[in-house]
């Protein structure tokens, strides 16, 4: 069920009010950022990449889902061509295909900078599910029931409630609010060909993004929810959560 227009109407004034102070602010960290990219690596500054914003209505006549998408932008953090050989995968921790500097982007969240434009054109929102791009969502909706449900009249987001609780992927850390569940949500089946799978963390993504989308359907609720993710957001940021 779509939020209702009171939510939508305050969600979009903050997303324009902060997007707009934030790229005034961010115009003085991306000068260094991007010239310490071009010195440590060949290749552009900027990154885009497709990503899927929302469920598209008119869905596949041979039951497939698709997916509406926009242009996401990004600092640079990968070798030019990183998925040359490997097609669409997730990063994962120490993944050789990751810069020196695009480390410390990615651990302070720095290289999300540019989403601000995205934020500010409508395209996503200063609070949401994690924009996944569509080929990796459609596999992951086939592996994860309601997994896709995570998009519908939900905005991607620069930062959101699991992008705070949880690892890049929705490894759960300990001391999270899921920790006493791992073991029945992570590999549940005890299968030892599926430890360690990607399933498993997004699972664990997609409670927090479920419990997001359910905080919009109540002004209160989503004010309330709204508010501690934006102010958790930095203390994520400092000790390198989420990603």
């Amino acid at each position: 069920m779509s939020p209702p227009r009171s939510v939508r109407i305050i969600k979009r004034a903050i997303d324009i009010g902060a997007s707009s102070v934030g790229l005034g602010i961010a115009m003085w960290v991306a000068l260094p950022i991007a010239m310490a990219i071009r010195l440590t690596s060949n290749g552009p500054i900027l990154f885009q990449q497709r990503r899927a914003c929302a469920l598209d209505p008119n869905q596949d006549p041979n039951g497939g889902l698709r997916f509406k998408c926009f242009t996401m932008y990004k600092f640079r953090t990968m070798k030019p061509d990183a998925e040359k050989h490997t097609g669409a995968v997730l990063a994962s921790d120490n993944d050789p295909r990751i810069t020196r500097i695009g480390h410390f982007l990615r651990k302070t969240r720095l290289d999300e900078i540019p989403q601000l434009w995205n934020v500010l054109r409508g395209d996503m929102s200063l609070v949401g599910p994690r924009p996944e791009r569509p080929e990796l969502l459609t596999d992951l909706a086939l592996a994860i029931p309601f997994f896709e449900e995570r998009m519908r009249d939900v905005k991607p987001g620069l930062t959101g409630f699991a992008q705070i609780s949880l690892g890049y992927t929705g490894a759960i850390p300990a001391g999270s609010e899921l920790w006493p569940f791992r073991d029945d949500l992570q590999n549940p089946f005890k299968l030892e060909q599926a430890a360690g799978a990607l399933a498993d963390d997004m699972r664990a993504k997609l409670i927090y993004d479920l419990a997001y989308g359910a905080a919009l359907q109540r002004l209160g609720t989503y004010l309330a929810t709204e508010l501690r993710i934006l102010v958790l957001t930095p203390l994520a940021m400092v000790r390198g959560l989420g990603r």
